[in-house]
């Protein structure tokens, strides 16, 4: 494997469309409402989500194996401070120096936002770190899938939308929680498949604490909620922002049918990077959604 390989699977590719949609469906809601768009805070938003990502994992990825939860023989794909590809320092160092592109990414948002986006940015940027670093990291004690839905959820939809706009609105929260339930389930499966090594080191998630089975039902509620809510927004008088992302369902019910009928394993590898796409599908028919209607 080259270095600038090492690199870039060391920002975990496949779980990054997760930061699209909520850029999306967000902007999207603020064109509907304003008769006017400004578009590199739009950019400076995905730029600014997308460098929390990659720190966030990046620093994952040398904590992790610190801690000695990247074991050998683990289920997920390669990490490259276990592999010996990347050193420890030079991981964390490249996951500082991504927090630190959020920031100057940053600048604009907190300019137009004020305080509230400085709080908003700093806390996110903290947050990305205490995923995995800290006394009490939010990858080992379980809290973690609810952090997944404040930042790829409400922080990022409603970030995006309230600089647009001034305000932040009910249908804007209602997106951005269908949104960031289904973010949630990557991630809910990574926790799956790698349960047992996961307990070998005390890394206290959800999978961890009440079971394969438990999981299962966590993932299955967190694809399919999202629909049910979707009948509110006929309520608002907008019949595609509902109809639309149905399209997204019969491969969701696929990759639910595979996750119950498979053992924890590598192929979870495969559900996990479907899960990512059919989050960003969903955005995407949900932006549409709002565009026609």
């Amino acid at each position: 494997m080259t270095h600038s390989n090492a690199w870039f699977l060391a920002t975990r590719p496949r779980t990054l469309p997760v930061s699209l949609p909520p850029i999306i469906v967000g902007t999207t809601l603020a064109a509907r409402q304003s008769d006017h768009l400004n578009w590199i805070i739009v950019g400076c938003t995905l730029l600014c989500s997308l460098a929390i990502q990659i720190g966030t994992n990046l620093v994952n990825d040398a904590l992790d194996f610190k801690k000695g939860a990247d074991a050998i023989g683990r289920l997920g794909p390669k990490r490259m401070t276990q592999e010996g590809l990347l050193s420890f320092d030079q991981v964390m160092g490249a996951g500082c120096f991504c927090f630190g592109l959020a920031l100057i990414f940053g600048i604009p948002l907190m300019l137009v936002g004020g305080w509230p986006l400085i709080v908003i940015l700093l806390t996110s940027i903290a947050c990305g770190y205490l995923y995995t670093g800290g006394p009490f990291p939010f990858a080992y004690t379980g809290i973690s899938d609810s952090f997944v839905l404040i930042f790829f959820g409400w922080v990022s939809t409603g970030t995006v939308f309230f600089l647009q706009t001034g305000e932040i609105t009910f249908s804007c929260f209602l997106a951005a929680t269908q949104i960031g339930l289904l973010a949630i389930v990557p991630h809910a499966i990574n926790n799956l498949r790698d349960h047992i090594s996961d307990a070998r080191v005390n890394k206290r998630t959800l999978a961890v604490r009440f079971g394969v089975q438990f999981a299962r039902r966590e993932i299955t509620f967190l694809s399919l909620i999202p629909f049910a809510l979707g009948l509110i927004w006929l309520k608002e008088g907008t019949l595609w922002m509902t109809l639309l992302p149905f399209l997204t369902l019969p491969l969701i019910i696929n990759n639910l049918r595979e996750i119950w009928k498979r053992e924890p394993s590598q192929q979870h590898n495969e559900f996990l990077a479907k899960s990512a796409l059919c989050q960003l599908m969903f955005g995407a028919l949900l932006a549409l959604g709002i565009f026609v209607g």
